[in-house]
Protein backbone atom coordinates (compact mmCIF):
# COMPACT_ATOMS: atom_id res chain seq x y z
CA UNK A 1 0.00 0.00 0.00
CA UNK A 2 1.34 3.33 -1.04
CA UNK A 3 0.98 6.50 1.79
CA UNK A 4 -2.05 7.64 -0.63
CA UNK A 5 -4.68 5.04 0.41
CA UNK A 6 -7.12 3.88 -3.13
CA UNK A 7 -10.80 3.88 -1.90
CA UNK A 8 -14.11 4.01 -3.54
CA UNK A 9 -17.91 4.99 -2.24
CA UNK A 10 -19.27 2.13 -2.72
CA UNK A 11 -21.81 0.93 -5.99
CA UNK A 12 -20.41 0.08 -9.63
CA UNK A 13 -21.66 0.00 -12.95
CA UNK A 14 -24.12 -3.20 -13.41
CA UNK A 15 -22.67 -5.73 -15.57
CA UNK A 16 -25.13 -5.30 -18.98
CA UNK A 17 -26.77 -8.91 -18.27
CA UNK A 18 -27.38 -8.10 -14.83
CA UNK A 19 -29.34 -5.12 -15.64
CA UNK A 20 -31.47 -6.68 -18.39
CA UNK A 21 -32.03 -9.58 -16.31
CA UNK A 22 -33.20 -7.48 -13.27
CA UNK A 23 -36.12 -6.28 -15.86
CA UNK A 24 -37.00 -10.05 -16.34
CA UNK A 25 -37.05 -11.70 -13.09
CA UNK A 26 -39.90 -13.34 -14.12
CA UNK A 27 -37.88 -15.54 -16.16
CA UNK A 28 -35.91 -16.99 -13.13
CA UNK A 29 -36.10 -18.80 -10.32
CA UNK A 30 -34.83 -18.30 -6.71
CA UNK A 31 -31.63 -20.29 -7.11
CA UNK A 32 -30.80 -18.58 -10.70
CA UNK A 33 -31.03 -15.12 -8.99
CA UNK A 34 -28.56 -15.61 -6.35
CA UNK A 35 -26.35 -17.62 -9.18
CA UNK A 36 -26.95 -14.26 -11.15
CA UNK A 37 -26.30 -11.97 -7.79
CA UNK A 38 -23.11 -13.55 -6.81
CA UNK A 39 -21.29 -14.06 -10.41
CA UNK A 40 -22.18 -9.64 -10.79
CA UNK A 41 -20.52 -9.06 -7.35
CA UNK A 42 -17.68 -11.37 -8.48
CA UNK A 43 -17.13 -8.80 -11.48
CA UNK A 44 -17.33 -6.22 -9.63
CA UNK A 45 -14.37 -7.33 -6.86
CA UNK A 46 -12.75 -8.32 -10.01
CA UNK A 47 -12.77 -4.97 -11.47
CA UNK A 48 -11.92 -3.30 -8.18
CA UNK A 49 -9.16 -5.98 -7.65
CA UNK A 50 -7.50 -5.80 -10.85
CA UNK A 51 -7.22 -1.95 -10.90
CA UNK A 52 -5.14 -2.39 -7.32
CA UNK A 53 -7.37 -0.79 -4.79
CA UNK A 54 -6.39 -0.98 -1.19
CA UNK A 55 -10.49 -0.67 -0.11
CA UNK A 56 -13.17 -2.28 -2.27
CA UNK A 57 -16.82 -3.08 -2.21
CA UNK A 58 -19.31 -5.37 -3.38
CA UNK A 59 -20.51 -2.74 -5.93
CA UNK A 60 -24.03 -2.60 -4.45
CA UNK A 61 -24.80 -5.04 -6.86
CA UNK A 62 -27.88 -6.18 -5.24
CA UNK A 63 -29.04 -2.44 -4.52
CA UNK A 64 -31.45 -1.16 -8.11
CA UNK A 65 -30.45 2.05 -6.47
CA UNK A 66 -28.20 2.87 -3.77
CA UNK A 67 -30.74 3.98 -1.81
CA UNK A 68 -34.56 3.37 -2.81
CA UNK A 69 -33.77 -0.44 -2.80
CA UNK A 70 -33.32 -0.49 1.28
CA UNK A 71 -37.06 0.52 1.24
CA UNK A 72 -37.63 -3.24 -0.03
CA UNK A 73 -36.70 -3.70 3.88
CA UNK A 74 -38.82 -1.24 5.34
CA UNK A 75 -42.47 -1.86 6.82
CA UNK A 76 -45.20 0.35 6.66
CA UNK A 77 -44.92 1.88 3.33
CA UNK A 78 -46.11 1.60 -0.24
CA UNK A 79 -44.90 2.73 -3.20
CA UNK A 80 -46.33 6.23 -4.32
CA UNK A 81 -46.12 7.37 -7.97
CA UNK A 82 -48.45 10.19 -8.02
CA UNK A 83 -45.86 13.34 -7.73
CA UNK A 84 -43.26 11.46 -10.32
CA UNK A 85 -42.31 12.98 -12.83
CA UNK A 86 -42.16 10.50 -16.24
CA UNK A 87 -40.90 12.14 -18.78
CA UNK A 88 -38.56 14.72 -20.17
CA UNK A 89 -34.90 15.23 -18.80
CA UNK A 90 -33.67 13.09 -16.27
CA UNK A 91 -33.48 14.57 -12.41
CA UNK A 92 -34.31 13.27 -9.09
CA UNK A 93 -37.70 13.66 -8.91
CA UNK A 94 -37.71 10.98 -11.39
CA UNK A 95 -36.88 8.34 -8.73
CA UNK A 96 -39.86 7.05 -7.04
CA UNK A 97 -41.65 8.01 -3.55
CA UNK A 98 -43.83 6.23 -0.94
CA UNK A 99 -45.99 6.75 1.07
CA UNK A 100 -46.34 5.81 4.55
CA UNK A 101 -48.89 3.42 6.02
CA UNK A 102 -47.90 2.51 9.47
CA UNK A 103 -45.20 2.68 11.73
CA UNK A 104 -41.66 2.50 10.21
CA UNK A 105 -39.85 -0.36 11.29
CA UNK A 106 -37.24 -2.82 9.58
CA UNK A 107 -37.63 -6.48 11.88
CA UNK A 108 -35.02 -8.05 9.05
CA UNK A 109 -32.26 -4.72 8.94
CA UNK A 110 -31.55 -3.54 5.94
CA UNK A 111 -29.75 -6.15 4.03
CA UNK A 112 -26.52 -4.71 4.38
CA UNK A 113 -24.94 -7.42 6.39
CA UNK A 114 -25.73 -10.34 4.25
CA UNK A 115 -24.00 -8.18 1.73
CA UNK A 116 -21.04 -7.59 3.73
CA UNK A 117 -20.71 -11.76 4.35
CA UNK A 118 -21.51 -12.26 0.79
CA UNK A 119 -18.47 -9.83 -0.13
CA UNK A 120 -16.32 -11.70 2.46
CA UNK A 121 -17.52 -15.45 1.33
CA UNK A 122 -16.14 -14.23 -2.84
CA UNK A 123 -13.60 -11.67 -2.13
CA UNK A 124 -9.64 -12.51 -1.75
CA UNK A 125 -7.41 -11.61 1.00
CA UNK A 126 -5.84 -8.40 0.84
CA UNK A 127 -7.98 -5.80 0.16
CA UNK A 128 -9.93 -4.06 3.07
CA UNK A 129 -13.82 -4.78 2.65
CA UNK A 130 -16.02 -2.15 2.78
CA UNK A 131 -20.21 -1.42 3.33
CA UNK A 132 -22.06 1.60 2.66
CA UNK A 133 -25.58 2.00 4.00
CA UNK A 134 -27.55 5.50 3.47
CA UNK A 135 -27.83 7.74 6.48
CA UNK A 136 -31.52 8.48 7.93
CA UNK A 137 -31.47 12.03 6.81
CA UNK A 138 -31.17 10.51 3.10
CA UNK A 139 -33.23 7.44 3.69
CA UNK A 140 -35.72 9.87 4.59
CA UNK A 141 -36.25 11.88 0.87
CA UNK A 142 -38.21 9.97 -1.14
CA UNK A 143 -40.77 9.07 1.93
CA UNK A 144 -43.86 11.21 1.69
CA UNK A 145 -45.12 12.82 5.32
CA UNK A 146 -48.31 11.97 6.99
CA UNK A 147 -50.04 12.70 10.33
CA UNK A 148 -48.13 10.47 12.56
CA UNK A 149 -44.51 12.25 10.37
CA UNK A 150 -45.68 15.35 9.46
CA UNK A 151 -42.32 16.21 8.24
CA UNK A 152 -39.12 14.98 7.21
CA UNK A 153 -37.25 15.35 10.51
CA UNK A 154 -39.67 13.26 11.78
CA UNK A 155 -39.37 10.23 9.09
CA UNK A 156 -36.08 10.54 9.86
CA UNK A 157 -35.87 10.25 13.67
CA UNK A 158 -38.21 7.35 12.58
CA UNK A 159 -35.05 6.18 11.20
CA UNK A 160 -32.35 6.55 13.18
CA UNK A 161 -32.86 3.99 15.27
CA UNK A 162 -33.22 1.55 12.09
CA UNK A 163 -30.37 2.33 10.60
CA UNK A 164 -28.45 2.47 14.05
CA UNK A 165 -29.21 -1.03 14.58
CA UNK A 166 -27.87 -1.65 10.92
CA UNK A 167 -24.73 -0.60 11.94
CA UNK A 168 -24.26 -2.65 15.04
CA UNK A 169 -25.54 -5.47 12.93
CA UNK A 170 -22.40 -4.87 10.54
CA UNK A 171 -19.57 -4.42 13.13
CA UNK A 172 -20.92 -7.42 14.96
CA UNK A 173 -20.74 -9.32 11.62
CA UNK A 174 -17.03 -8.57 11.12
CA UNK A 175 -16.89 -5.37 9.43
CA UNK A 176 -13.74 -2.85 9.80
CA UNK A 177 -15.03 -0.32 7.33
CA UNK A 178 -18.18 1.53 6.93
CA UNK A 179 -19.54 4.58 4.93
CA UNK A 180 -22.25 6.56 6.12
CA UNK A 181 -24.04 7.87 2.99
CA UNK A 182 -25.56 11.32 3.57
CA UNK A 183 -25.43 13.50 0.61
CA UNK A 184 -28.85 14.81 1.43
CA UNK A 185 -27.15 16.69 4.60
CA UNK A 186 -24.10 18.43 1.95
CA UNK A 187 -26.92 18.74 -0.52
CA UNK A 188 -29.26 20.73 1.74
CA UNK A 189 -26.57 22.07 4.30
CA UNK A 190 -26.94 25.64 2.92
CA UNK A 191 -30.53 25.99 3.98
CA UNK A 192 -30.86 23.43 7.04
CA UNK A 193 -29.74 23.68 10.69
CA UNK A 194 -26.54 22.09 10.46
CA UNK A 195 -26.22 21.57 14.16
CA UNK A 196 -29.31 19.55 14.18
CA UNK A 197 -27.75 17.58 10.96
CA UNK A 198 -24.95 16.56 13.17
CA UNK A 199 -26.62 15.46 16.10
CA UNK A 200 -28.62 13.04 13.99
CA UNK A 201 -25.67 11.75 12.07
CA UNK A 202 -24.24 11.20 15.67
CA UNK A 203 -26.57 9.64 17.23
CA UNK A 204 -27.20 7.66 14.34
CA UNK A 205 -23.25 6.18 13.86
CA UNK A 206 -23.29 5.26 17.89
CA UNK A 207 -23.82 2.07 17.37
CA UNK A 208 -20.74 1.60 15.16
CA UNK A 209 -18.18 4.61 16.29
CA UNK A 210 -14.62 3.56 17.74
CA UNK A 211 -15.67 0.40 16.38
CA UNK A 212 -14.55 0.14 12.71
CA UNK A 213 -13.19 2.59 10.49
CA UNK A 214 -16.58 4.50 10.13
CA UNK A 215 -17.05 7.40 7.19
CA UNK A 216 -19.27 9.12 5.68
CA UNK A 217 -19.84 10.33 2.34
CA UNK A 218 -20.93 13.81 1.55
CA UNK A 219 -21.56 14.89 -2.39
CA UNK A 220 -24.53 16.56 -4.40
CA UNK A 221 -26.34 14.03 -5.87
CA UNK A 222 -25.55 11.86 -8.62
CA UNK A 223 -28.59 10.65 -10.65
CA UNK A 224 -27.88 9.90 -14.12
CA UNK A 225 -24.75 11.99 -13.46
CA UNK A 226 -26.73 15.12 -12.90
CA UNK A 227 -26.13 16.93 -9.34
CA UNK A 228 -29.01 18.13 -7.14
CA UNK A 229 -27.96 20.06 -4.35
CA UNK A 230 -25.95 23.84 -3.70
CA UNK A 231 -22.15 22.80 -4.18
CA UNK A 232 -20.46 24.23 -1.66
CA UNK A 233 -18.27 23.33 1.23
CA UNK A 234 -18.88 26.15 3.31
CA UNK A 235 -22.27 26.00 4.73
CA UNK A 236 -21.20 22.54 6.16
CA UNK A 237 -18.34 24.61 7.98
CA UNK A 238 -18.07 24.68 10.42
CA UNK A 239 -20.54 22.45 12.33
CA UNK A 240 -19.76 19.40 9.88
CA UNK A 241 -16.06 19.18 11.47
CA UNK A 242 -18.05 17.77 14.93
CA UNK A 243 -19.40 14.33 12.94
CA UNK A 244 -18.35 11.50 14.65
CA UNK A 245 -16.14 10.09 12.28
CA UNK A 246 -12.33 8.66 10.89
CA UNK A 247 -12.69 10.19 7.57
CA UNK A 248 -14.92 12.19 5.43
CA UNK A 249 -15.17 11.67 1.62
CA UNK A 250 -15.59 14.97 -0.07
CA UNK A 251 -16.52 15.71 -4.12
CA UNK A 252 -13.71 17.56 -5.50
CA UNK A 253 -12.73 17.03 -9.46
CA UNK A 254 -16.26 17.60 -10.54
CA UNK A 255 -16.41 20.78 -9.51
CA UNK A 256 -12.95 21.58 -10.27
CA UNK A 257 -11.07 20.85 -6.82
CA UNK A 258 -12.99 24.30 -6.02
CA UNK A 259 -12.99 25.51 -2.59
CA UNK A 260 -9.59 22.67 -2.08
CA UNK A 261 -8.44 24.56 0.51
CA UNK A 262 -11.22 24.27 2.67
CA UNK A 263 -10.32 20.52 3.08
CA UNK A 264 -7.49 21.80 5.81
CA UNK A 265 -10.17 21.83 8.52
CA UNK A 266 -11.55 18.81 7.96
CA UNK A 267 -8.15 17.66 7.67
CA UNK A 268 -7.52 18.75 11.48
CA UNK A 269 -10.48 16.79 12.73
CA UNK A 270 -10.15 13.33 10.45
CA UNK A 271 -9.05 11.49 7.93
CA UNK A 272 -10.43 12.78 4.54
CA UNK A 273 -10.82 10.68 1.18
CA UNK A 274 -10.61 13.29 -1.81
CA UNK A 275 -12.66 12.50 -4.88
CA UNK A 276 -10.71 13.05 -7.36
CA UNK A 277 -12.21 10.96 -10.32
CA UNK A 278 -15.19 12.70 -11.99
CA UNK A 279 -17.68 9.72 -11.99
CA UNK A 280 -20.21 12.38 -14.78
CA UNK A 281 -17.32 12.51 -16.87
CA UNK A 282 -16.25 10.27 -19.58
CA UNK A 283 -13.00 11.97 -19.88
CA UNK A 284 -10.51 9.29 -18.79
CA UNK A 285 -8.02 11.02 -16.16
CA UNK A 286 -4.69 10.69 -17.30
CA UNK A 287 -1.74 8.92 -14.47
CA UNK A 288 -0.20 12.59 -14.94
CA UNK A 289 -3.88 13.86 -13.93
CA UNK A 290 -4.06 11.95 -10.82
CA UNK A 291 -0.54 12.83 -10.19
CA UNK A 292 -1.16 16.23 -10.22
CA UNK A 293 -4.40 16.26 -8.34
CA UNK A 294 -2.92 14.49 -4.85
CA UNK A 295 -0.43 16.81 -5.38
CA UNK A 296 -2.97 19.64 -4.56
CA UNK A 297 -4.74 17.78 -2.27
CA UNK A 298 -1.27 17.06 -0.30
CA UNK A 299 -1.31 20.75 0.05
CA UNK A 300 -4.23 20.61 2.60
CA UNK A 301 -3.99 16.99 4.11
CA UNK A 302 -1.19 15.52 4.99
CA UNK A 303 -0.21 12.31 3.08
CA UNK A 304 -1.04 9.21 6.10
CA UNK A 305 -4.35 11.23 6.41
CA UNK A 306 -5.16 11.30 3.04
CA UNK A 307 -7.45 8.59 1.32
CA UNK A 308 -8.38 9.25 -2.76
CA UNK A 309 -11.32 8.14 -4.78
CA UNK A 310 -13.69 8.65 -7.26
CA UNK A 311 -16.41 11.76 -6.65
CA UNK A 312 -19.17 9.43 -5.63
CA UNK A 313 -20.44 6.13 -6.59
CA UNK A 314 -19.46 4.54 -9.89
CA UNK A 315 -22.70 3.30 -10.21
CA UNK A 316 -23.86 5.69 -13.05
CA UNK A 317 -20.58 5.72 -15.28
CA UNK A 318 -20.42 3.11 -17.80
CA UNK A 319 -18.26 0.00 -16.85
CA UNK A 320 -15.69 0.28 -19.42
CA UNK A 321 -14.91 3.68 -18.47
CA UNK A 322 -14.99 2.80 -14.38
CA UNK A 323 -12.33 0.46 -15.22
CA UNK A 324 -9.88 2.41 -16.59
CA UNK A 325 -10.43 5.56 -14.16
CA UNK A 326 -10.06 3.24 -11.23
CA UNK A 327 -7.09 1.68 -12.96
CA UNK A 328 -5.27 5.26 -13.44
CA UNK A 329 -6.22 6.33 -9.81
CA UNK A 330 -4.53 3.46 -8.34
CA UNK A 331 -1.46 3.82 -10.46
CA UNK A 332 -1.23 7.32 -9.77
CA UNK A 333 -1.51 7.49 -6.30
CA UNK A 334 1.46 4.11 -5.58
CA UNK A 335 4.14 7.39 -6.61
CA UNK A 336 3.23 9.04 -3.31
Amino acid sequence: MSKIRTTVVGSYPFPGWLEYSSRNLDKFGPADIEEMIEDAVVAAIHDQVTAGLDVITDGEQTRLDFNLSFYGFIKGITPNHSETRKWGPAAHDQRGKHSITDTLTAPNGLGAVNEFLRLKKLAPKGPVLKCSVPGPYTLSGRLLPNEKYPDRFAITEALVPIVNKELQSLVEAGCTEITVDEPSMSCYAYKEDTRRFVDIFNRTVSSAFGKCRLSTHLCFGNFKGRPVGYRSLKPMLPDFLEMNVDEIHIEMANREFSEIELLAPFAEKMNVAVGIIDVKNYYIETVEDVKERIKKCLRYVPAEKLSVAPDCGLSQTARWAARKKLANMVEGAKSF
